[in-house]
């Protein structure tokens, strides 16, 4: 510490390139800190730097981040909960903007109402360790030593201690975040064993302020109840009995008028795999951990895909068992997403009928008489979803307002009414069997769904160079990669949620390319090898320096930005 001032005081108003002088490790009374990289210049990305307090200090007890399953899901929230409180008080302590550019800065990479995985905050049994960046304070590009002080030896100290030491927290917030966060996963672990693929807990709050916010609709909320008929009772660890719908495996249809719900209550669903932080109001609405939204994407680039399942018999005898474009239609592309998603192993479709392609999703009878089955080369979803449950166990929920085709194919119909649900099965089979769809001949001989499949990126679509870089890799936003020379739009995979698992997904990337691609065995086996290793190891084996900006990711959107590479070069 005594170091750290000295050197300060040596440089103070020299050129802003002398904090490289800082760089190094220094002990302070109660915790470490280590300054990883410094910035070479004011308007420069920020300094990392990290702080390590030992447990013995910290004084957590150990049932605040260890379950006696001996699973990693109250540590992974006890982490999070962490993040947060340093960013609480990182905006209640520091002064804030001290100079040019970033100066003055501190911060702590979390965000959003997810409970994830993340290296931000780390917590083992010997200590807990937090990474920030800091922009250290510059007076017209030199060295503003006295501001830099007051952040390194009032503000960071103040910020450990309200933050990471259990006595300056409320326990009984904390106990209730871990808490949440392993009752969450327990009620999705059990969702299987009740047959189910999802639950949404009476008492939930599901309308957000928009649908790109995270944040509850202001004003008055509906909560959420079950009808009886679908209602159903589950215990949980530490939140005892709980009621709420639960939607059964098999093709669940969610009906209503516009406005009612429908669209509100699958993006609760879609955001189930996820846990959800205390406050939010979806803290028991969970889905099975591989569930996947689907939707049309006009223009997204396909590698060698099999979509021969829903297009197939092309004009000119164009082949669709590999099939591959750079720009494809939404029918392509909304066929292309849910057979990747099937070779991911998904067990439960999400679908929203606002953001399909209308070809995809149905063909009436009069179409179907003026443009005969032999001469369509597409099979809409309505012909082949009951052949996805019943011979591969994969469900569907979809949002339907347009067509009462679905009700022939249905299990369970859910119908929205001024956001209250109502069980309106029944009715929906009673209009099914007065007026029943005619299903097309043939559909037995049409090409059958594979979940295996041969294909994977060949080595230069991996290449992460550009121009004179060795390795380039950038991401500003969550839904965009620039990796090497090419932009990997995920704009329509809507499940990725934190900029953080972007960055880890490009690094990902990257890694698989090294470490995996070389493999004889397919992407998606690969895959799985590589985030099993990135929960044993941890995040930081992607990065070649400390960082505390990653987030993990599921296996779906880790393939779906490597599936969106424009490249033809795949094996």
């Amino acid at each position: 510490m005594l170091t750290l001032k000295k050197q300060l005081q040596q440089i103070d108003n020299k050129s802003y390139k002398a904090y490289k002088n800082i760089e190094g490790i220094y002990q302070f009374e109660h915790f470490s800190l280590s300054i990883d990289h410094v910035q070479g210049d004011p308007f420069a990305i920020p300094s990392r730097i990290n702080v390590r307090v030992p447990m013995s200090k910290a004084g957590f007890p150990v049932q605040t981040w260890t379950g006696c399953d001996n699973t990693s899901i109250r540590r992974i929230a006890l982490e999070d909960y962490l993040g947060r409180m340093v960013k609480k008080n990182i905006k209640k302590i520091i002064k804030g903007k001290r100079g040019s550019g970033c100066s003055g800065l501190i911060d702590i990479e979390i965000n959003g109402q997810k409970s994830l995985l993340r290296n931000c905050v780390l917590v083992t049994k010997n200590y807990i360790e937090a990474r920030l960046v800091m922009g250290l304070p510059a007076d017209n590009r030199h060295v503003a030593a006295l501001e830099a002080q007051q952040m390194l030896f009032e503000e960071l100290p103040a910020i450990i201690e309200q933050a990471l030491y259990y006595e300056h927290l409320s326990s009984t917030e904390l106990m209730e975040y871990v808490n949440s966060a392993e009752d969450q996963e327990v009620l999705r672990n059990t969702l299987k064993d009740n047959n189910l693929v999802a639950f949404i807990a009476n008492g939930s709050l599901l309308p957000r302020k928009s649908g790109i916010s995270d944040k509850l609709m202001a004003g008055t909320i509906i909560a959420f109840q079950s009808p009886p008929s679908l209602e159903i009772e589950i215990t949980l660890p530490n939140a005892g009995k709980i009621q709420g719908m639960g939607i059964p495996q098999g093709v669940t249809l969610i009906v209503g008028g516009g406005f009612h719900g429908k669209s509100t209550l699958l993006h609760a669903l879609e955001q189930g795999p996820y846990n959800h932080i205390p406050g939010d109001g979806r803290e028991k609405v969970v889905s099975i951990a591989n569930a996947v939204k689907i939707r049309s994407e006009d223009g997204r680039a396909i590698a060698k895909v099999n979509i021969s399942p829903f297009i197939d018999r092309l004009p000119f005898a164009r082949d669709t068992h590999q099939f591959s474009t750079e720009n494809a239609s939404g029918s392509t592309s909304q066929a292309a997403n849910i057979i990747e998603a099937f070779e991911c192993g998904t067990e439960l479709l999400l679908i929203d009928e606002d953001t399909s392609a209308t070809n995809f999703m149905i063909r009436d009878e009069r179409m179907q008489s003026l443009v005969v089955q032999d001469k369509e080369p597409i099979t809409p979803l309505l012909y082949r979803i009951r052949e996805l449950y019943e011979q591969h166990g994969v469900s569907s929920i979809i949002v339907m307002g347009g067509s009462g085709d679905y009700f022939d194919i249905a299990d369970t119909v859910i119908m929205m009414d001024e956001y209250l649900a109502k069980d309106v099965t029944e009715q929906a089979r009673a209009l099914a069997h007065d007026k029943q769809h005619v299903l097309p001949d043939k559909l037995d001989t049409l090409p059958k769904f594979q979940r295996s499949s041969t294909r994977q990126p060949g080595p230069d679509t991996l290449n992460a160079s550009r121009n004179q870089f060795t390795v380039k890799i950038d991401v500003r936003e969550t839904s965009t990669i620039l990796y090497g020379k090419y932009r990997i739009d995920l704009a329509q995979v809507e499940q990725l949620i934190d900029i953080g698992q972007t960055r880890s997904i490009g690094l990902m990337i990257q890694y698989y390319a090294c470490q995996y691609a070389h493999t004889p065995d397919n992407l998606i086996t690969n895959l799985n090898r590589l985030l099993q290793q990135a929960n044993e190891e941890g995040l930081d084996i992607f990065s070649p320096y400390k960082v505390g900006n990653l987030a993990m990711p599921r296996l779906y959107e880790l393939a779906a930005a490597i599936n969106r590479i424009r490249c033809d070069d795949w094996l």
